[in-house]
C-alpha cells in the first residue's frame, strides 16, 4: 500500500528569491565576518602581503563559482551541493558531502556568534560574554522560522548596510590620503608608502606569506551561498551568471581596496589583531563616533553571515530528508515553505558558542580555533564540487558543450583548484592554533563514513533506493526516486 501523497507545500521549497536578493546575497557571501575581524589577524601574520592573498584565492573562488555556475545551470533540478555530488559521483559522497556542509554552517554560525560576542565586548566590556551569544543563538532561530522571501529582505538590507559602510570607509580613507592625515596620537601619516615602508611588501617572507592563506581562506566562506539560494532564485538562467561573474569586482574592491585603504590609513603594525580593523582605523583616525558606527554595522554583518548560514544549512537538512539520509521529518515545510524541524535542529547546535567562549582566554582565540575547522571543512566542500565538475565534464560533455555559461580553461583549472587546496591543507599544519583543528578533522570523516555505511545498509534492507534520483527537469521528474 503506497503511503499518502503529501501536499506540495510540504514537499518542496518556494522560488522566493529574485534577481535583487541573490545580487545582494552573493555579496553579503563574500563580505562576512572573516574580513571584518578576521583580517586583522592575518594582516598581524603577512604584513600587506595579505593583498596578495586575498587576490590568489579571490581568482581561485571565481574559478570555482564558474564551476558550480555551469553545473547548476546544466539541470536546474539540483538544489544543493549534495544534489551535484551523488548524481555525478555517487550517493555515498552525496551523503558525505551535504552532512559536511550542514556541520560547516553550525561551525561558522557558531564563529559569528563568537564575533557578535566580541563586537558586543567592544561597545561594553562588562556584558557577559554568554548573554550576547545567548540572544544570537535565539535571534538565528526566529528569523530562519520565517518564509524565504523574508530572508531574503532582511539579507538585502543587512547587506547593502555592509557595502555602504564598506564604501563610505574607502571614500573617507582616499579623502585622509589626499589631504595628508597626521595622526597626533600615534604620530603618523596616512600615505600609501606605509604599506611598503615597514619591511616591504613582505615583511614576515615567503614563510608569512604562506601563514596568511590559513586564516586568509576563511573570509571567502559564504561566497558559494548562491548556489544554494538558486535552488529558491527565480529565473537563475539569468541571475546566476550576474550574481557570479560580479566575484572578480567583489573582491577587488570589497577585500584589496578596502585593506589597501585601511593600511595606508594605519600602519599595518598598529593594527590590532584581536580587534576589528575597520573600528580601529576609524579610531585610529579620530573618528570616536565613526569606529563605534562601523562597530555595530560589523556586529550586524557577523548577525547577517550567521543567518545566511544558517539558511544554507537548513536547507542542506531538508535535501538529506528527501534522500532518506536523516529523518523524514526534516524533510517537511510548513504553509509558507520553511523547513521547521531541521531549523530546530540545527538551532541546537548553535549555543555550543556559549561554552566555547567560557573556555578560551579570548574571544579571538576562540574565533581562531572555530574558523580553522570552518576552514579545513569548506576546503574538502569546495574540492567536492570541482571533482564533480570534472565528474559532469567527462559523463555529459554533451551538455558542457551546449552551456551558455561554461567554466574559462575547464580542462586545466579544475586540477590547479585541487593543488591549491592541497597547499592551503599544508599551510593549516604550519600554524600551532590552526594544526589541532585540522587534525580532528579526520574524526568527523570517520564518523560520516560509519553513518553511512549504517544508512546504506537501513536502505538497502528496507528496499529503498539508495538516494533519489535527479532528472533533468521535464523528464521523468514523476518517477524520481524510484530508479
Amino acid at each position: 500500500m503506497s503511503a499518502p501523497t503529501e501536499p506540495a507545500s510540504e514537499q518542496q521549497l518556494q522560488r522566493g528569491l529574485h534577481n535583487r536578493h541573490l545580487q545582494l546575497i552573493a555579496i553579503g557571501g563574500a563580505i562576512g565576518t572573516g574580513l571584518f575581524l578576521g583580517s586583522g589577524k592575518v594582516i598581524s601574520l603577512t604584513g600587506p602581503s595579505i593583498l596578495f592573498i586575498y587576490a590568489v584565492i579571490g581568482c581561485m573562488m571565481f574559478f570555482i563559482m564558474r564551476a558550480l555556475g555551469e553545473i547548476l545551470l546544466s539541470n536546474l533540478n539540483y538544489k544543493t551541493f549534495g544534489d551535484i555530488a551523488k548524481d555525478l559521483i555517487g550517493p555515498g559522497a552525496g551523503f558525505i558531502v551535504s552532512w559536511t556542509y550542514w556541520l560547516t554552517w553550525v561551525v561558522i554560525c557558531v564563529a559569528d556568534i563568537v564575533a557578535i560576542t566580541g563586537y558586543v565586548t567592544y561597545i561594553n566590556a562588562s556584558i557577559p560574554t554568554w548573554i550576547p551569544a545567548l540572544v544570537a543563538a535565539f535571534a538565528l532561530l526566529l528569523l530562519n522560522l520565517q518564509p524565504v522571501k523574508f530572508f531574503g529582505e532582511f539579507e538585502f538590507w543587512f547587506s547593502l548596510i555592509k557595502i555602504i559602510a564598506i564604501l563610505a570607509l574607502i571614500v573617507t580613507g582616499i579623502v585622509l590620503l589626499v589631504t595628508g592625515f597626521h595622526n597626533p596620537d600615534t604620530g603618523t601619516a596616512a600615505s600609501l608608502t606605509n604599506l611598503w615602508s615597514d619591511g616591504g611588501l613582505f615583511p614576515f617572507g615567503a614563510s608569512g606569506f604562506l601563514l596568511g592563506f590559513q586564516l586568509g581562506i576563511f573570509s571567502f566562506i559564504g561566497v558559494e551561498l548562491i548556489g544554494t539560494a538558486a535552488a529558491e532564485t527565480a529565473d537563475p538562467h539569468k541571475n546566476l551568471p550576474k550574481a557570479i561573474n560580479s566575484i572578480v569586482l567583489r573582491v577587488l574592491i570589497f577585500y584589496i581596496g578596502a585593506l589597501t585603504v585601511i593600511m595606508a590609513i594605519t600602519p599595518w603594525r598598529e593594527l590590532d589583531p584581536e580587534a576589528s580593523p575597520f573600528v580601529t582605523t576609524f579610531a585610529y583616525a579620530g573618528f570616536g563616533v565613526a569606529a563605534m558606527a562601523i562597530n555595530i554595522v560589523v556586529l550586524t554583518s557577523a548577525a547577517s553571515s550567521a543567518n545566511s548560514g544558517f539558511y544554507s544549512g537548513t536547507r542542506m537538512m531538508f535535501a538529506l530528508a528527501k534522500d532518506g539520509h536523516s529523518p523524514k521529518r526534516f524533510g517537511i515545510v510548513d504553509e509558507r515553505g520553511v523547513p521547521r524541524q531541521a531549523v530546530f535542529f540545527s538551532a541546537v547546535f548553535l549555543f555550543t558558542a556559549i561554552p566555547l567562549l567560557l573556555a578560551g582566554d579570548t574571544v579571538m582565540e576562540a574565533f581562531t580555533f572555530v574558523t580553522s575547522v570552518a576552514s579545513a571543512f569548506i576546503i574538502f566542500i569546495w574540492s567536492m564540487i570541482v571533482v564533480s565538475y570534472i565528474r559532469y565534464s567527462r559523463m555529459h560533455p554533451e551538455r558542457h558543450e551546449a552551456s551558455k555559461f561554461k567554466m574559462p580553461l575547464h580542462k586545466i583549472m579544475p586540477w590547479v583548484i585541487l593543488a591549491f587546496f592541497a597547499f592551503i591543507a599544508f599551510t593549516l599544519l604550519l600554524a600551532e592554533d590552526t594544526r589541532m583543528p585540522l587534525l580532528c578533522t579526520p574524526v568527523w570523516f570517520a564518523i560520516i563514513i560509519t553513518m553511512w555505511q549504517l544508512r546504506k545498509r537501513k536502505l538497502t534492507r528496507e528496499g529503498r533506493p539508495l538516494t533519489q534520483a535527479v532528472t533533468l527537469p521535464g523528464y521523468g521528474e514523476d518517477e524520481e526516486g524510484k530508479h
